[in-house]
This record gives structure tokens, C-alpha cells and sequence, in this order.
């Protein structure tokens, strides 16, 4: 990327964050209200999110099913039929066994945090110059991600009952943090 297309994108980004800070800011306030609940009561908050993801595959799969038998003579069929059966057989499991797909979430948030961590610091040190003062936020945010996932993985098995609720809890509130002083420094530069 050459100096003139990083400083576009620069301008870009922050322009944005500049017009649209009120969003930001409704969006950082909601994630902190709703993190504040999870953590308040993190094992309905877990069973909460095991039953929603049960509930998002087993849909997709349902629909995949439908799409797949509606194009059954397309190439990839068997594929399809077999993506579309694990989808409903996987979201079947979480409604039916959350306790025992809570434990399987968390190890998949255990990934997740660390790969999002990864990513954040990764943004928030390549945008430091187009972020200025709001990069720190963003760079905090993915400390914060990467802390988490070890807290859970050095306290399995006993953190599975509510470590998912928890933890998913922190991270909308360190999240939604992160969006209000993005959108708080984003309305001190408006003009």
C-alpha cells in the first residue's frame, strides 16, 4: 500500500468514524448494558448463547436442505446435502444437550478470543496513526481478548459452567467501551 492510499484510507476511516460517532456510541452503550447482564448472570447468559447458536444452525441447515433439494442437479449435491444435515444435526444437539454444547462453545470461544485478540492488536497498531488518541482503545480490546481466552483455558473443566456467559459478557463491555471512546473522540474532532 503505497503512502497516498494508506493516507486515504486514513482519512477515510476517520471521516466515518467523525459522521457516524452517534452510532458508535448507541452501539458502545448497548454492548456495555447487555455485557453488564451476561456478567450478572453468566450461566443463563451461556445456556443463552448454546440455545441461540443451536437455533442459527439448526435454521441454516433447514435451509441449506431446502436449497440443496431445489438444485439437487446441480454440482456438489452430496456436499450440499451433507453441509446442510450437519447443520441441523449440530443445532438439534445445542437445543436439545446445551449443557453438553456449552462445553464444545467454550472451547470454540477459547479460539475465537484468541484469534479476535490477534486481529484487534493487529488493527489497532496498523490504523495508530488514522485512529490517534483511539487506537489505545482498540489495542486494550485485544489484550483484554487474549487474557480471557487464557483465564478459561488454565480454568477447564470447572470454568465451563459459567465461564461462556462470563467471558462473553467482558467482552461486550470491553467491546462496547472501546466504541464509546472511538465515538466520544470521533464527536471532540466534529466540526
Amino acid at each position: 500500500m503505497t503512502s497516498q492510499s494508506f493516507d486515504a484510507v486514513r482519512d477515510k476511516v476517520a471521516g466515518m468514524v467523525r459522521e457516524h460517532w452517534k452510532w458508535f456510541l448507541v452501539e458502545g452503550i448497548l454492548l456495555v448494558v447487555l455485557g453488564l447482564l451476561a456478567v450478572a448472570v453468566p450461566v443463563i447468559a451461556g445456556l443463552t448463547v448454546t440455545i441461540v447458536f443451536g437455533w442459527l444452525f439448526l435454521i441454516s441447515g433447514l435451509i441449506g436442505l431446502f436449497n440443496t433439494f431445489a438444485m439437487r442437479h446441480a454440482p456438489g449435491f452430496r456436499w450440499s446435502l451433507l453441509s446442510a444435515v450437519l447443520g441441523i444435526v449440530a443445532g438439534g444437539w445445542l437445543l436439545v444437550q446445551p449443557g453438553l454444547g456449552l462445553v464444545s462453545l467454550t472451547y470454540l470461544l477459547i479460539a475465537f478470543f484468541i484469534i479476535e485478540g490477534v486481529a484487534t492488536i493487529m488493527f489497532a497498531l496498523e490504523h495508530r496513526r488514522a485512529l490517534s488518541g483511539r487506537w489505545g482503545w482498540m489495542l486494550t480490546s485485544g489484550v483484554v481478548d487474549l487474557f480471557l481466552a487464557a483465564v478459561i483455558l488454565l480454568g477447564l473443566p470447572g470454568t465451563v459452567e459459567w465461564a461462556l456467559g462470563l467471558i462473553v459478557g467482558i467482552n461486550m463491555v470491553f467491546g462496547g467501551a472501546s466504541l464509546i471512546g472511538m465515538a466520544l473522540a470521533g464527536y471532540a474532532e466534529t466540526p
